[in-house]
């Protein structure tokens, strides 16, 4: 019976002692810490951890990301819009599905080999560490699971910032990922977060030592607070993107693909349409075939009670010894951002069917619709005598973003002139914004579009460093 007592004893003290010694059993598996130092500090021993992984270990863990995040695309959907009151459920169940498909992995790390006389000299792409990675409440899960899969792709893990008004969702994607990227055999805590996001939790993230690199998706605030911390930077900026229509296009169509690009979920995404061009011969025909694929259109005394719900009015100072009376200027009321076409109307009296997607108005070209990115089902159409004048006006209501431009045409000249003139980042011919990200169109999807810093659409080799390893006089077999 002792001896029983004993072995019994002994067994239990290995078990205890296995089970001390498991990650999974000792670490915080959600990837949710209280503080930033302990997520961080998480987040870096994971980092150490993935680095002994082979690149095809690494894919395990890609795919099994893909898997969780597909399976719960609907879910995660749900939650956005619960818990923001932005968007659509089944655009954003779509957005999180091809994010979870269409997000390079580790085949987007290319190396690149010289060999001669001198022997043979190799570029390899490396990961940075533990990146900090601030993400939008316009698309939390979908920036979260884009991100996710080609920061890790590229060896590196993450800490995430996301939004506070969108906590909830970003938390659950990240937990979602732990679980399986865990399952799948790998460290915990490759992705990592607070309980409590906040500005000055973004801030300390930025500055904390043992972040190696910051990636920002969201608005010209944050990008250039990114931009001046001192460390490698990507940015994600604002767009306005303009939607030109020109006398050749096939007006049908290209009303049909701007009503889907700037509807598709309530106008959230950087890319969408925010506002159209048309020269003037087609304008009204544009207008008539927009309103046959779920526009509404609004006109006169309705626009102005409109611009007064979703906008709200900025202080204007005169200029000193101006006498002349200062122009309004106008932000947005946020309380409106990403919210259906047929709720916004109703906020003015009108009540529409739920098959309304679009709100549609005539405005001049100096309109707050047209020269703000509003983010809402919201279409300012400014009418022009050409195409030169189309060309000019979109280059000024784009800003210098250099984001995303949209044109219908089928004159090679005229969509050549503004390629160049515009000089975007995305510039979809002859189809709705989202072929720009290959939802509909070629090519693989990102929702961080480094404008800003010139990587363009992000993929895991935008996450790393480039290491070249040198070997002389060997490996030429010529």
């Amino acid at each position: 019976m002792i001896a029983d007592q004993t072995l019994i004893a002994q067994i239990t003290t290995e078990v205890l002692a296995k089970l001390q010694g498991s990650t999974c059993s000792t670490e915080n598996i959600s990837g949710v810490y209280d503080t930033v130092d302990e997520a961080v500090t998480a987040a870096r021993k994971a980092y150490e951890e993935l680095r002994k992984c082979s690149i095809a270990k690494r894919e395990e863990l890609v795919q099994a990301m893909r898997k969780v995040a597909y399976d719960n695309a609907a879910m995660l959907a749900k939650m956005a819009v619960d818990e923001s009151g932005m968007g659509r459920v089944e655009d954003k169940t779509l957005k999180n599905q091809m994010a979870s498909q269409k997000t390079p992995g580790t085949e987007n790390l290319c190396t690149e080999a010289w060999s001669g006389d001198r022997g043979l000299s190799l570029i390899e792409m490396g990961p940075y560490g533990v990146i900090g990675a601030i993400t939008p409440t316009t698309n939390p899960s979908e920036t979260i699971i884009c991100n996710g899969i080609g920061m890790i792709a590229a060896g590196n893990a993450v800490f995430f910032s996301p939004h506070p008004t969108a906590k909830k969702t970003s938390l659950e994607t990240i937990r979602l990922f732990n679980e399986a990227i865990i399952q799948a055999g790998g460290p915990a805590n490759l992705l990592t977060a607070i309980s409590q996001p906040s500005i000055e939790a973004t801030t300390t993230m930025m500055h904390h030592p043992l972040i190696n690199m910051l990636v920002a998706t969201g608005g010209p605030g944050v990008v250039k607070a990114v931009l001046s911390s001192g460390k490698k930077a990507i940015g994600a900026g604002a767009g306005n993107p303009p939607a030109v229509v020109d006398e050749t296009a096939d007006i049908q169509k290209a009303a049909k693909d701007i009503i889907a690009g700037c509807s598709f979920d309530n106008n959230l995404p950087c890319i969408a349409e925010k506002e159209v061009i048309a020269v003037g011969c087609i304008a009204d025909e544009l207008v008539s075939y927009m309103q046959k694929y779920g526009a509404y259109l609004i006109s006169g005394d309705a626009i102005e009670r409109l611009l007064h719900v979703v906008m709200t009015e900025k202080e204007s100072k005169k200029s000193q010894g101006c006498t002349e009376k200062p122009k309004k200027s106008y932000g947005i009321n946020k309380d409106y951002v990403g919210r259906d076409a047929k709720f916004i109307l109703s906020k003015i009296g009108i009540d529409v069917p739920d098959s309304v997607r679009v709100i549609l108005c005539e405005t001049e070209a100096d309109h707050p619709f047209v020269v703000e990115e509003l983010m809402m089902p919201i279409l300012a159409v400014v009418q022009v005598k050409d195409i030169d004048a189309a060309i000019d006006l979109a280059v000024k209501v784009e800003h210098g973003n250099r984001h995303t431009a949209i044109m219908h045409s089928k004159n090679v000249d005229h969509l050549t002139r503004l390629a160049k003139a515009i000089e975007t980042t995305i510039f979809v011919k002859n189809a709705p914004s989202y072929a720009g990200i290959g939802v509909g169109g070629e090519g693989y999807i990102t929702f961080t579009i480094a404008g800003p810093t010139g990587e363009g659409l992000t993929a895991p080799r935008s996450f790393t460093r480039q290491r070249r390893c040198v070997l002389v006089d060997a490996f030429s077999i010529v």
